[in-house]
């Protein structure tokens, strides 16, 4: 059986990669763009556990409300990608300074 220990273990693992991801590779944007959901993906776990074990639903209506927005923020950021990508050739942070103002 699983316990409420694995689940967090599970979660903890996730937000640790996530973390580890977007502080230790800072050259590729869609590298960054899937930590960040790793992170995203950890928290919602943790609002999927502790609303299972309060018993209400309030926490897994949360998760929806965040995964909706997830979803439009990796949609914006792949689309502004694409079109640096048409502009510059590279996806690579270093070489982009496109978006300076």
């Amino acid at each position: 059986m699983i316990t409420l220990i694995d689940c967090m273990l599970f979660a903890l693992i996730l937000f640790i990669i996530g973390l580890t991801g977007i502080f230790f590779n800072r050259k590729n944007i869609i590298t960054l763009l899937m930590c960040l959901e790793l992170v995203l993906l950890a928290v919602n776990t943790n609002f999927i556990i502790f609303s299972s074990l309060s018993g209400n639903l309030e926490g897994q209506i949360f998760v929806f409300f965040i995964l909706a927005v997830a979803a439009v923020e990796i949609s914006t950021g792949l689309a502004i990608l694409v079109m640096v990508f048409r502009q510059r050739k590279t996806i690579n942070i270093e070489n982009l300074n496109i978006l300076k103002g």
